[in-house]
């Protein structure tokens, strides 16, 4: 229990965050999971990595459950899906079920941007909620400055000779940083003369978009690392054939810089459960998924696991299973989408400002969109729970609405207070995902054969999931189509980078849009990660800040304490 009162609910998450009272990670980690002090490498009193060599030695206990949470269609007005995470993790362990989460980290980039942090909220957030949002154990850095070698060591292999005839006009490999940058998103390099570079066109992303990111998510094990960056496609040769990262040398350096950040991160909830957190793709613009490691670890360490994918289950979900768990051989024995009132009321056509007014009505309307994202779900052989994230606001006639409307679509509901509540407001879901869970796991159902084409893999989504009537290619998209099938790439899965916002290309066109046109305008390959990525509209792998960006209202107070981190 918490020694210190924690601010009531609506208090900023900071506040509730910084008056709960951790515990130190070592102790804690013993007594809830049995692992030993010397599997665990303490960043500071409440952090820490569970080393490589442990995961290695629990591989043959048993396997728990794993619960897969999604959640409708992202709206301004919030879903969610984290801090529900959370809050059925300390439901789980409240009922007795010994339950872990894993989540994705938090990037600098949406933190200082538009959306805030991603360590939960309410009294369902996940500590230190500081550290875990600024910088964390410093996995991103390690992806960031693995990247940047790999950058900067094709453009002095073009210094020193080019000793491998790479065309510098078809260097692939882009640059990174884990800010929102949308200055840095063309850019020129080696300007000045001969003893500054090879003049060419790049670019940058932001860190969550990079394939190493996607590598360290999907890898098993140091050795797999290793292999899949030396798979890298970095650019093509005068003759058009491909040049890896391995053929330029950076593979074993890069490992190197990744050695620790492989290695799970744990921390605890402010019940005292414990969570890794490890790894963070998008979901709009990559796979939107925690790492495969924690996942499967957990899983020997749990009876019961939570994990998250990111925004809509048009995305977090469709890549969870069609990328995560083709790769991996994991497999979902529950899924619970998210939903609340006030997102549904935004599809139903109210807009932000006037969200808090009842209108039973709108939410009618706007369960077009959970109706559709239950459909989806079926196409995979999965019914899920619908989990009622409650807000303080939501009328009892509201909530009815939502009720009845999962009703008559046959799937279990549960209302969840764990934002005010915490883990006692979420023993109702905790219960209901039992229920499913003691029932036994879904048939998992792939929404596209391994060896479909590529084009095909696309068009499967696009029609089956967003409901497009048609699919449009850019001439370019439709040339590198053509050039990963024909290099033997045909088998990989796809992964759709687009708008999160609407099931169609256009972030406005609410509900449940369907005839409309997905639009491909970039076809990318990411060899080591293992799937070909379809940019479509107006994404970009490199956001923009807002108008007005959240590191406005960040700072220190006069005693040195972060405020204003949402």
């Amino acid at each position: 229990m918490n020694k210190i009162q924690l601010p009531p609910p609506g208090a900023p998450d900071i506040e509730i965050a910084r008056a709960a009272e951790m515990r130190p990670i070592l102790p804690l980690a013993e007594e809830s999971l049995g692992l030993p002090e010397e599997a665990l490498a303490p960043y500071g009193r409440y952090k820490a990595k569970l080393s490589l060599d442990y995961i290695a030695s629990i591989e043959e206990n048993p396997r728990g459950k794993l619960v897969l949470v999604t959640a409708i269609t992202p709206t301004p007005a919030g879903e969610g899906k984290t801090t529900t995470s959370v809050g059925l993790n300390d439901g789980f362990n409240k009922i007795g079920v010994k339950s872990m989460v894993c989540l994705r980290e938090p990037s600098l980039g949406p933190c200082f941007g538009m959306k805030g942090g991603a360590a939960g909220g309410g009294r369902a957030q996940v500590l230190p909620m500081e550290d875990i949002n600024l910088h964390f154990n410093g996995d991103f850095h390690a992806i960031t400055s693995a990247h940047s070698l790999l950058a900067a060591m094709i453009d002095n292999h073009l210094q020193w000779g080019n000793a491998l005839g790479i065309d510098p006009r078809r260097i692939s490999w882009r640059r990174v940083v884990d800010m929102n940058d949308r200055a840095l998103r063309n850019i020129n390099v080696g300007l000045g003369g001969p003893a500054h570079g090879v003049p060419r066109e790049t670019g940058f992303d932001i860190t969550v978009a990079s394939e190493i990111m996607a590598i360290l998510c999907l890898a098993t094990d140091l050795g797999d690392l290793q292999r899949r960056l030396g798979d890298i496609i970095v650019a093509r040769n005068v003759e058009k054939a491909p040049v890896t990262a391995r053929d330029i040398g950076a593979d074993g350096a890069m490992a190197v810089l990744l050695k620790d950040a492989l290695q799970p991160n744990l921390a605890q909830s402010i019940e005292h459960n414990l969570a890794f957190i490890h790894g963070g793709p998008f979901a709009n613009i990559a796979h939107g998924c925690n790492s495969v490691m924690a996942t499967k670890t957990a899983l020997r360490l749990a009876d019961v696991v939570v994990t998250e994918a990111g925004f809509g289950a048009d995305l977090g979900a469709e890549k969870f299973l069609d990328i995560k768990c083709r790769q991996s051989g994991l497999r979902p024995d529950a899924v619970v989408l998210v939903a609340t009132v006030r997102a549904l009321k935004f599809q139903g056509g109210v807009a932000k400002a006037d969200i808090a007014a009842p209108d039973p009505d709108a939410v009618e309307r706007g369960c077009v969109n959970l109706r559709r994202h239950i459909e989806n779900l079926r196409k995979f052989g999965i019914n899920p729970v619908v989990a009622i994230n409650h807000f303080s606001k939501d009328t009892d006639d509201e909530v009815g609405v939502l009720q009845r409307v999962c009703a008559e679509a046959k799937v279990p509901s549960a209302i969840a207070k764990h934002w005010a509540s915490g883990g006692a407001g979420a023993t109702d879901l905790a219960r209901a995902v039992k229920e499913q869970l003691d029932a036994g796991a879904p048939e998992l159902k792939f929404l596209y054969a391994d060896d479909a084409p590529l084009t095909a893999k696309i068009e499967t989504v696009a029609k089956e999931i967003y409901r497009a009537g048609t699919v449009e290619y850019n001439a370019s998209a439709v040339r590198s189509l053509k050039e990963f099938e024909t290099l033997g790439y045909q088998k990989l899965p796809v992964c759709i980078a687009k708008t999160q916002y609407s099931f169609s290309t256009n972030a406005s066109n609410i509900g449940a849009p369907e005839g409309h046109t997905l639009e491909v305008r970039e076809a990318r390959l990411s060899a080591g990660a293992g799937f070909v990525i379809a940019v479509c509209g107006d994404i970009m792998t490199m956001p923009g800040l807002p108008r007005r960006p959240a590191a406005l209202d960040i700072g220190l107070d006069a005693d040195g304490e972060i405020v204003g981190l949402a």
